[in-house]
């Protein structure tokens, strides 16, 4: 069974209480629960990791070896973090990039990610559907169909 783990960076357990207009009504709950039975009907098995500190973030990463691949909201630590960076390099596991909202419409200190050019991909803008969007492509993956420089 392919493994699959969804990490969520800071103020991502606020969801469903921060800026409704922005990330809608569900909370983090909700999204782990809707995940795991997502998961669960491609057939994966989909853990759930959320943090506000950028140390914790980068020891999950670490000791993420026995994943297929990861599924990573690193939130505000996307546009700085060097660290979450350099621990997805060093495990070496492929993963998305995902947001609920679409960075490069927003503030432009938003615009850059120092996790998109080492992700297989970005899903952005589409709210908690950025999420199930990323575990599709990856059974299409898993299934042979495309990928990162298919057809």
């Amino acid at each position: 069974m392919l493994r699959v783990l969804v990490i969520n960076g800071p103020n991502m357990n606020l969801l469903g209480k921060r800026e409704k207009d922005l990330y809608g009504s569900w909370t983090l709950e909700d999204l782990h629960r809707a995940l795991w039975e997502k998961g669960k009907a491609l057939g994966m098995e989909v853990d759930l990791f959320q943090s506000n500190h950028e140390g914790e973030i980068v020891e999950k990463i670490q000791g993420a070896g026995d994943y297929d691949y990861l599924v990573v909201n690193a939130a505000a630590y996307t546009h700085t973090s060097v660290a979450i960076r350099d621990a997805l390099l060093a495990l070496g596991k492929p993963f998305i990039e995902v947001h609920m909202t679409n960075i490069y419409a927003r503030e432009p200190f938003r615009h850059h990610s120092y996790l998109s050019d080492v992700a297989l991909g970005q899903v952005v803008g589409f709210g908690v559907w950025s999420y199930f969007l990323a575990l599709d492509a990856l059974a299409y993956i898993e299934e042979g169909e495309g990928g990162p420089g298919g057809d």
